[in-house]
């Protein structure tokens, strides 16, 4: 079982319905718009995903829906829990439901040691051939996992495989490269450094804003990758107000609004999630309209993929 761990990877919102329930169809219709756009893997579960909210059972059925669309992409399931008994039964439930993959969290809520950090990431790979995607979101999440570490998790865990490069700083990517070179691939986890990171040499790009703009994402990216910069360059501009609604406590209401308008989503959100109210709503829905009035032509990028 393989991933390649390269290209764009969207960490999928997960639809519902006005009266709180999986909304299937919907989600089928954002697959299938990534999937022409592109994109070389599909993350179910995130914090996009909402995930904390969803029932394993939830989380079954959108790894079947996504698996009955996806062909050769891979589908990976995020894991994100707090002890690791809960992640390690995630990861062999995830396998069961047919995913290829996972990217795992940190324990959360708990601020592990480094020491305790690795053993936890040692433990869920030890349960699970699946390949596996280190997250690494300091900023967020609390936790750095360190060039050392990752150095100890290589070494004894041949299935950590990648890392999602969150911590905000460009030069780690830089920094993983010349530690490790093809040994770790590095897919950038921050929409607003996405091309940044491209080229600086990261192999993929795990984006938020993809949901709702499947073709704009993937092109920046195989524009980029291919050197051709002064195509890539006026897209990524034009992009960059869009992209930054994922830099936001809110990102979750905030690309869900931007999938509605571009016609591959609902604003339906879980509770506690409420949707976007008063000057916010009308802040976020300025900077979408914006963006749609202004949508660039793209050139023919699926063939540099």
């Amino acid at each position: 079982m393989s991933v390649k761990w390269q290209g764009v990877m969207p960490a999928l919102t997960t639809k519902f319905t006005a009266d709180n329930r999986l909304d299937l169809p919907m989600f089928e219709t954002n697959v299938r718009a990534q999937l022409d756009a592109g994109v070389e893997g599909l993350i179910l579960g995130g914090t996009l995903g909402e995930a904390s909210t969803l029932l394993p059972e939830e989380k079954d059925q959108l790894v079947a829906a996504a698996l009955r669309l996806a062909g050769d992409v891979p589908v990976i399931v995020n894991i994100a829990e707090q002890s690791t008994q809960g992640a390690v039964a995630a990861a062999q439930r995830a396998k069961v439901a047919g995913a290829r993959g996972l990217m795992v969290l940190p324990p959360m809520r708990y601020k592990a040691t480094s020491r305790e950090t690795v053993v936890y990431f040692k433990a869920v790979a030890a349960a699970t051939d699946l390949p596996i995607l280190i997250y690494n979101n300091p900023v967020d999440y609390g936790i750095e996992v360190t060039p050392d570490m990752f150095g100890e998790l290589l070494r004894d865990c041949p299935t950590v495989q990648a890392v999602k490069e969150s911590t905000r700083d460009i030069s780690n990517i830089t920094r993983l490269r010349n530690r490790f070179g093809d040994r770790l691939k590095i897919l950038t986890g921050v929409d607003t450094l996405g091309m940044e990171s491209i080229l600086m040499g990261a192999d993929g790009w795990v984006a938020g804003l993809v949901c709702a703009f499947p073709a704009e994402t993937v092109a920046v990216y195989a524009l980029a990758r291919a050197g051709r910069i002064a195509e890539a360059l006026p897209i990524y501009r034009w992009f960059l107000p869009l992209l930054e609604l994922d830099i936001s406590p809110q990102l979750v209401q905030n690309i869900k609004l931007a999938e509605v308008a571009t016609g591959i989503g609902t604003e339906h959100v879980r509770p506690p999630r409420l949707p976007l109210a008063g000057a916010e709503r009308q802040r976020v829905l300025d900077i979408i309209q914006k963006g749609i009035e202004s949508r660039p032509e793209l050139p023919d990028y699926k063939g540099l993929l």
